[in-house]
């Protein structure tokens, strides 16, 4: 498995931000950095209030 770990922040205020994770099941860290714009993007869709600043791809041991 592996995590799509990013900082999301409120629009209003930037400094106000916490850390995110999304699970993805039977893919590996590449193929999670293919795969991560388009689902933060959906992600951010859903959330308008916030703004991702940051992230990455980890590999859950």
């Amino acid at each position: 498995m592996v995590e799509l770990l990013f900082i999301a922040c409120l629009s209003a205020n930037p400094t106000e931000c916490n850390e995110q994770r999304l699970i993805f099941g039977d893919m590996t860290p590449a193929r999670c950095m293919a795969a991560a714009q388009p689902e933060l993007a959906r992600w951010s869709e859903l959330h308008p209030e916030l703004r991702i600043s940051r992230w990455r791809c980890r590999a859950l041991t």
